[in-house]
């Protein structure tokens, strides 16, 4: 058996730092952008973006009385960790049969639209004395679920008309407000002319804009009474080329791991789809797409920051590792060194946005792909 030495345990390799100053002032922000009469419900599913649901929801729960969540685990969660404030928590997303009851025995918020999802709500309800708490959901064009527009009416009746089904809410969502412009707009005059003749009633909230919403068309959803954003909220906008004064809330960090001299014709990665065409100086670093570094970026003229600068990365991304390119550099790089993968370092930054684009995907999804081998550090 190995003998135990009591050793301090060595820092992360690779770890995100979240700054949870910033994510308080980004919603100081979308609050302006809401306006006063609108709440905001803060989107917390998928561990919050990758910034840690449990601390997100401890940090925001003394701020705002909503939060929004995709199933009835996480809604657990973001009650343990809103302690006794006990926030209203909406499930997003369509429940399992398996998760009816539990919802309502827990209090929890519910979306809705069909009317079996009524009677299943109901029937629990019923059977533990409560009352179901229910956001109708409309579909006026994303298209994944709530009902068809000549619906709405029907299933708002038949919420009201049950006694152990409360009308909390009506919502419905955007599915391209980052985009498609137009389209938004008659999205919102439908949902209007929808409240219009349902007429829900007092106390009933009304939302639907998610974080492009909110920044681009605040204006016309002026009738809301919340506001769901999620991106915006840990300091990415959806809309780059609109000026809105969010900063981000992490900057994900890694560690050179060794420095090599390459001779002109070496390989780098799997593959060999970079082949030096000179000698050049390397840098391995501890980070790669089993961190959430995502693979799409081989070969796409992705760079990191090390002293202040940037580094190409050089040929496939790997499950642990990627090498870089530090030729450029002047002063000495060596094992230890901190790079900067999404963040700033010195006057340079690269921004979820940035890596996003060069990777063909969406910036939710490198937020969302970091994986729990990367160290969250609060600060």
């Amino acid at each position: 058996m190995a003998p135990s030495i009591d050793l301090p345990l060595p820092p992360p390799r690779c770890r995100a730092e979240i700054d949870l100053k910033a994510l308080r002032s980004n919603v100081k922000v979308c609050r302006e952008l809401a306006g006063e009469a609108c709440g905001i419900m803060a989107i917390v599913k998928a561990d919050a973006y990758g910034h840690g649901l449990k601390e997100v929801v401890a940090c925001l729960s003394d701020l705002l009385d909503w939060f929004g969540v995709a199933n009835f685990r996480e809604a657990l969660r973001a009650r343990v960790a809103a302690g006794e404030r006990s926030p209203n928590i909406l499930i997003l997303s369509p429940a399992i049969p398996e998760e009816i009851e539990p919802i309502v025995a827990n209090g929890f918020s519910a979306s809705v639209s069909v009317s079996s999802e009524v009677e299943a709500y109901a029937a629990a309800a019923a059977r533990l004395g409560l009352k179901a708490r229910l956001h109708v959901v409309v579909d006026t064009g994303m298209g994944r679920m709530g009902c068809q527009p000549s619906a709405f009416a029907a299933l708002v009746e038949q919420i009201r008309q049950n006694a152990h089904c409360e009308i909390e809410g009506i919502e419905t969502h955007f599915p391209s407000a980052d985009e498609d412009a137009d389209f938004t707009r008659s999205q919102i005059e439908v949902f209007q002319s929808l409240l219009q003749e349902a007429g829900p009633g007092a106390g009933c909230h009304v939302h639907l804009g998610n974080s492009a919403g909110l920044i681009e068309f605040h204006a016309r959803t002026a009738f809301a009474t919340l506001a769901r954003p999620g991106l915006a909220l840990y300091g990415v906008s959806p809309l780059p080329d609109t000026a809105v004064a969010l900063t981000p809330v992490m900057t994900l960090k890694t560690r050179v791991t060794l420095v090599r001299e390459i001779p002109s014709g070496a390989g780098i990665s799997y593959g060999r789809t970079f082949v030096s065409q000179q000698p050049m100086k390397v840098a391995t670093l501890a980070v790669g797409y089993g961190d959430g570094y995502t693979r799409h970026l081989s070969g796409k003229k992705a760079d990191v920051l090390i002293g202040g600068r940037r580094c190409p990365v050089l040929g496939r991304v790997t499950m642990d590792q990627i090498v870089v390119d530090i030729s450029h550099l002047s002063g000495e790089v060596k094992s230890g060194d901190e790079v900067v993968l999404i963040g700033a370092q010195g006057t340079e930054r690269i921004t979820v946005s940035e890596l996003a684009e060069k990777a063909g995907t969406i910036p939710w999804e490198i937020l969302t792909g970091i994986t729990n081998r990367v160290e969250r550090v609060y600060l």
